[in-house]
Order: structure tokens, then sequence, then C-alpha cells
């Protein structure tokens, strides 16, 4: 796996000369690096903005899916080296894709970490769901998957290796003691996100040695579909100040 492979990039990058952040954005189960392509849209001009494309989906589906998000995180941070700029990094992660964020913001020093919709680390995700037809339930249950495609038998038979293998990682992953972020943390959730209550989002800020902050959004698990601008708001607002910080 070539690390260029890792990554994509939506819109040309900002001028260089207003110090742009870097956001490297982290996606859910079973979802692909497009996902941000709308976020990237809002951001512009305040971050040079790119997606992390997970192998065994979309134009990686011919390569085998990873299904421990240790290993995933070390690919990101491989494939990131290559790729760093001048400019301060940012993470953003949503579900999945925020326990990815994490485990590479472990390993490097970003600026900023932003985790959506997801249990702390200390908390792991608790899920039964192993066989095919549960998965499948899973996904249209949370409304963040276009159902004509969930209807489509062959589309179905591509997504499910990725699926699977997103599903038994986060099952899987195993919280370890260790070094922490030290950036500030930002914590986002979907008031009626039924996997994300209080009591176990709250524990994110064990898993920082900086300022931790929490937002929610109305919605559910895939708030961020229907709250994109307003998220693009925040990053920017928020990336604004962090050049003073």
């Amino acid at each position: 796996m070539s690390a260029k492979s890792w990554l994509r990039n939506f819109r040309t990058a900002p001028d260089p000369s207003t110090h742009p952040f870097q956001l490297v954005c982290f996606p859910h189960a079973g979802g692909s690096a497009a996902y941000f392509a709308p976020l990237s849209a809002h951001l512009g001009g305040v971050a040079d903005v790119l997606a992390v494309q997970y192998p065994g989906r979309q134009d990686r589906w011919h390569e085998p899916a990873i299904d421990d998000l240790h290993e995933l995180a070390e690919h990101v941070v491989a494939a990131l080296e290559p790729e760093r700029k001048e400019g301060p990094l940012v993470l953003f992660g949503h579900s999945m894709g925020a326990l990815v964020a994490y485990e590479v913001a472990r390993s490097l020093a970003p600026a900023r970490l932003y985790v959506s919709a997801c249990p702390a680390p200390s908390r792991g995700v608790v899920t039964e769901i192993r066989d095919d037809a549960g998965l499948l339930a899973d996904l249209r249950g949370m409304n963040g998957t276009d159902p004509a495609l969930l209807a489509d038998p062959e589309m179905v038979e591509l997504i499910l290796p990725a699926l699977r293998a997103d599903y038994r990682a986060v099952r899987t992953y195993q919280w370890g003691p260790g070094s922490e972020p030290y950036c500030p943390l930002r914590v986002l959730t979907g008031s009626r996100d039924s996997r994300t209550p209080p009591h176990v989002v709250r524990e994110w800020k064990r898993h920082t040695t900086g300022v931790c902050r929490f937002h929610e959004y109305d919605g559910g698990h895939f708030y961020l579909t229907e709250h994109t601008r307003r998220i693009a708001d925040l990053l920017a607002a928020d990336l604004a100040q962090a050049v003073h910080y």
C-alpha cells in the first residue's frame, strides 16, 4: 500500500501565506474519504483538507480491508509523514474514525483533535453485531447510507468485506494506557444518537492533557450530514483562535 493511496484532497490548497492548518478527516465504519467532501468545500479558505481513504472501498476496493484500528492508525501516521506541511496539524474523526484519529494523535502532535459520534476510547464500543444481516440492518438504522445502495445486491456484495472488517476493528479495539494527546480536544455528538449517551462521551476528558469541550447538535449518529455548515463554522472559528494559542 503506497502512502499516497491513503489520503484524498478535494479542493485546491489555500494560499500558503495565510498559514493554513492541515486538517485530516477520518471516516466512519463502512465510510470513505468522500464523506468529507462537503465539509472540505466549506473550509477551503481555512485549511488544507485531507480525508483518509481506508483500503477495501471505492478506488481501493481491490485491496484487503484492515480489521485492526491500531494498524489503521500506524498506516495513516506513515502516510502523513511525507505529506506534512508547515502549518499546524488538526485531526477530525467521525464514529470509528474518531478512534483512529485519537490513536494517530497519540503518535503525532496535532494542534487540535476533534472527535465525533464516538464513546471515549477507555469505554470502548460495545456491539454484538457479527453477521451480515445485522451489519446491514445497523447501517439502515443509522440513516447514514444511501438506501438505494443497500437495496442493490451487487453493491452490497462490494461493500460487505470492508464493512465486516470495520465492525470487527471497532468491536475488538482495546485502549491501552500511555501518553495522551496534549492538544485541546473537542467532542461532538448528536442529541439523538443512542451510541453516545452522556456517560460514555464525558470520559473523553480523560484522554487529553489539554482543554476538553463538548458540543451537541440536534440529530442522530450522522448529525454531521445535517449540520455540515455549522460544524465548518465551529472549526473555522476555533482554528482562527488557535493561531494565537
